[in-house]
Formats: structure tokens, C-alpha cells, sequence
């Protein structure tokens, strides 16, 4: 509860952040600093005559262009946040080959810009196996779930690794399979570590899927720029582009913020 000004406006316990502002405190300065912002944005639009007639003429192919994007990075962050784990997983392996596969195949991904590696997957290998343009889509899904899953695999490994030795050698003295050790042991204590990192790549994966347009799957942005070539609108086009984005990416956003509160516990 906030007593006084000090409580709205200092944070308790410094600058460490180890002690939560008071509720009350985290909603007003958020109202504050969407105003502030707001305002920034007004000021800088207020000499601009807006026509949103364009934008609202061509809702149909916008949201439609929305849904296809929805699709494609609900599909893509459950086949990423798998295949990440099991890469994760093989770079662990005892299983030599495996493992030193596994590690080329994520550094050579990482490496590759998205843009590049969806011309090469598409046009290269989808060219040499003649992949119709009916697979378009699932081929687009399989592309970005390839690159975001490199990364994933990285920040998942990474969160494995943290977990301390005496723990494991805790849980095989109590006769723990390695399966078990996993389940029990190691995953609940890694994913409170991995979460913040793994939601910035799972938005950065909605973000990226604006990349398979060059492909010529008309998703949101591919949407939005053939509605701008035709009503010539561009700024209210791109404005509700962006709107349409915050709209996919503030919820996971949000989420993982819960989820932090709900396996929050001292260590």
C-alpha cells in the first residue's frame, strides 16, 4: 500500500530489486509511462491529416493476412519450443555422433541469417526436391521452426547446465534414473531460469515470421504491403501492421510475467 510519495516513485529495498513495489505503484507508473508515450506519439502525428478509409476498405485482406500469421506462429512456437528442447537434449548426449551433429547443425543455423536460410531451404532444396507451392505454407513453418529451435536449444541448454552437480549426484544416490533426474530434478529448476530469454525468442519468432513473405506466403505483413500498394496509405496501413503485432506479442508477454510470479521460490 502506498503511504507516501516516496512509495510511488523510489523502489523498496534500493536499487536491487529484491522487494516488489507496492501493486498500486506498478499500475500508476505503467498508466504513466503508456501516457508519456502516447503523448510522444501524438506530438509528432498532430501535424498529419489521417485517412483511414483505405485501411478500413481492405479489412478483410488484413485480417485475413492475421490469421495466416497466427497460424503459422502458434504452429511454429509449439514445433520450436519441442524441437529446441531436443536438440538441448542430443547436445547432451552420450551418444558422441549425435552430439557433435547436433552442435554443427545449431552453430551453422545460428550463423545464417533467416532471410538467407529461407532461400536457400525454399528455393535451393525445395527447387531440387520439387516441393509444390501447395507445401508454401507448412514449408514456411518448417523453416522458421528450424531456425528459432537453434536458438532455443541454446537458452534451454543453457538453463540445464545451471543446475548444480550436487543436485544430480543427489538424485542418482537416491536412485533416480536419468529420465527421472530430468523430470524431477533438473527441468522445474531450469525452466524458471530459461523463461525470461525463451519469451524473448518466442516473440522475436512472431516478429520474424513477417520474413516468409518472400516466399510469397501473403501473412500479415505481405497483407499489409499489397493493401499500402493499392490505397497508396502507407502510414495507417503500417500503423495498424504494428498494432496487429503488439496484439500477438504483448499477451505471451504478459504470460510469462505470470509465470515468473507462479515459479517464483528462494533458492
Amino acid at each position: 500500500m502506498i503511504e507516501t510519495w516516496r512509495d510511488l516513485i523510489l523502489a523498496p529495498g534500493g536499487a536491487k530489486g529484491e522487494t516488489s513495489p507496492p501493486r498500486a505503484a506498478q499500475v500508476l507508473n505503467t498508466l504513466f509511462a503508456l501516457l508519456v508515450l502516447i503523448g510522444i506519439v501524438w506530438i509528432c502525428l498532430l501535424s498529419l491529416h489521417f485517412n483511414w478509409a483505405g485501411v478500413w476498405n481492405y479489412r478483410e485482406m488484413l485480417f485475413k493476412g492475421w490469421l495466416i500469421t497466427l497460424g503459422v506462429t502458434v504452429a511454429a512456437l509449439v514445433l520450436s519450443t519441442l524441437g529446441g528442447f531436443l536438440l538441448a537434449l542430443c547436445q547432451r548426449s552420450f551418444v558422441l555422433p549425435l552430439r557433435y551433429f547436433t552442435k554443427v547443425l545449431v552453430e551453422i543455423v545460428r550463423c545464417t541469417p533467416l532471410l538467407v536460410l529461407i532461400l536457400l531451404l525454399w528455393y535451393g532444396f525445395g527447387g531440387v526436391f520439387e516441393i509444390g507451392n501447395d507445401y508454401r505454407f507448412v514449408a514456411g513453418i518448417l523453416i522458421l521452426t528450424l531456425f528459432e529451435s537453434a536458438y532455443i536449444s541454446e537458452i534451454m541448454r543453457a538453463g540445464i547446465e545451471s543446475v548444480g552437480k550436487t543436485q544430480i549426484e543427489s538424485a542418482r544416490a537416491i536412485g533416480f534414473t536419468r529420465a527421472q533426474t530430468y523430470r524431477y530434478v533438473i527441468i522445474p529448476q531450469a525452466f524458471r531460469q530459461v523463461l525470461p530469454p525463451l519469451v524473448g525468442q518466442l516473440v522475436s519468432l512472431i516478429k520474424d515470421s513477417s520474413l516468409l513473405s518472400i516466399i510469397a506466403i501473403t501473412e500479415f505483413t505481405e497483407s499489409a504491403q499489397q493493401a499500402s500498394s493499392i490505397n497508396y496509405d502507407n502510414l495507417e496501413t503500417y500503423m495498424a501492421l504494428a498494432v496487429g503485432y503488439l496484439v500477438l506479442t504483448i499477451p505471451i508477454s504478459l504470460w510469462s510475467r505470470w509465470l515468473e510470479q507462479h515459479f517464483k521460490y528462494e533458492t
